[in-house]
């Protein structure tokens, strides 16, 4: 059993539970070294995003792993395991492969296509590298699916149009106040990947007269304010930005909500009647969702977005088969590297002893072939060898071709037990 993932997304559970199964970006490391310190768990990279949570580790042992993940999510999410073990999807092997290809396309996300989901694939396996939670497994497998990524957004359309959740959050704004931002004052919240893409819709947006950043480090938002033209706010600024803007886009990374009911309230009393559109687009969510009920507060969140979102996918999933013969593909190319690998001790292992044999034997006739001259024991040495190599060609290729396969299994056991490896 080389890898499993146990997940839940934006299909199989509501946002409200989705949202207590998130892993901050700040608590990443103190997970995946919980993960890696239980038994049953080797290697572990932890994928959570707005939309899913999944745990990918290479088992020890099958059900031990999937005991340790459950038990993982339920210390994460302060639940029972009652209350989410069948909402989890588990695939192992070249199902895990596929299914981890299929998100790193963007074919199993609420924006068919998106964009982000590459970059937060490849952040999800680097973070895992660096708290050395990712062993050569998960990165061959990673590395693999990144590859996978880039090749089906530059081989087909699936990535034509709308597809990262952050400009179908910009585009749904537009068109909640009447097709434009034109001369609207807009506030992001959170300098992340998702505030970063929102930043950048919004500065290709025509005509929004005053963009702010506000994030819990004041330096990100100074960088990213400063990279489209914008106003950076600190967090304590957040009253400020609430009264002058006309919509507020919120993404920040935290485990509570930013805006409670009362922050709202004021804002609302401050600016005069004007109304407020906001769109929450973290999980869990920044804004206390009692928000929505305020006069002159349009609260939406990730549902509506994901709603949004779908009606204008038609075009995209007509590349949604061509995508798949990608994946297919390249998960016979996983496959096969995969079966190569797990073949390549055993094949060392045979050479290896062989060789040992070769030696041995020469080493027996050591004092008649110290009769021969130098050019004579090179002679010998060569025609052992060649001889060697002969004999373990058609073994090898036969075991490398039936890797991973009953057959293969069959062949070697049958090396290990005929030459004693």
């Amino acid at each position: 059993m080389s890898v499993v993932v146990l997940g839940l997304n934006h299909k199989t559970v509501p946002l409200d539970l989705l949202e207590r199964m998130s892993v901050p970006e700040p608590e990443l490391g103190k997970a995946l070294r919980d993960l890696c310190s239980r038994p049953n768990v080797s290697e572990a990279v932890v994928l959570s995003t707005c939309m899913r949570t999944e745990v990918y580790v290479q088992p020890e042992r099958f059900h031990g792993a999937v005991a340790d993940v459950e038990d993982f999510l339920s210390d994460l999410s302060g639940l029972g395991q009652e209350s989410f073990a069948e909402r989890l999807y588990c695939h192992y092997d070249d199902a895990a492969a596929r299914h981890l290809f299929e998100v790193a396309a963007g074919i199993d996300s609420a924006v068919l296509g998106e964009g982000e989901i590459l970059a937060q694939v490849r952040r999800a396996w680097e973070r895992a590298s660096e708290e050395e939670a990712a062993g050569p497994v998960l990165s061959a497998l990673f590395r693999h699916a990144v590859e996978v990524g880039k090749r089906a957004r530059s081989q087909t359309g699936i990535a034509r149009g709308i597809t990262s959740v952050s400009h179908a959050a910009v585009a749904m704004a537009e068109e909640r106040l009447g097709g434009s931002l034109e001369g609207r004052c807009v506030l992001v919240i959170g300098a992340g990947g998702v505030g970063e893409g929102l930043a950048s819709a919004l500065a290709s947006s025509a005509g929004v007269s005053r963009l702010m950043v506000a994030s819990r480090t004041l330096p990100r938002a100074i960088e990213l304010a400063v990279r489209i033209g914008g106003q950076p706010l600190a967090l304590g600024q957040l009253a400020e930005g609430l009264e002058a803007a006309d919509v507020v886009l919120s993404s920040a990374a935290v485990s509570s909500p930013i805006l409670d009911v009362s922050d709202l309230e004021r804002a609302m009393s401050a600016r005069g009647g004007r109304p407020l559109l906001v769109v929450d687009l973290a999980v869990p969510r920044n804004v206390d969702p009692a928000a929505g009920g305020l006069e002159g507060v349009s609260l939406l969140d990730m549902d509506d977005v994901k709603a949004f979102a779908e009606a204008g996918m038609e075009g995209r999933r007509q590349e949604v088969a061509a995508v798949r013969e990608i994946i297919a593909e390249e998960l016979d190319r996983h496959l096969e590297a995969l079966a190569a690998r797990e073949a390549a001790p055993l094949i060392a292992s045979l050479r290896g002893r062989a060789d040992q044999v070769r030696r041995g034997e020469l080493e027996r006739f050591r004092a008649k072939l110290d009769r021969l001259g130098p050019a004579e024991q090179e002679s010998v040495e060569a025609l052992t060898k060649a001889i060697v190599n002969k004999l373990l060609h058609e073994p090898t290729v036969a075991l490398k071709q039936a890797a991973g396969s009953p057959k293969g299994e069959r062949l070697a056991e049958a090396l290990r037990t005929l030459f004693e490896l």
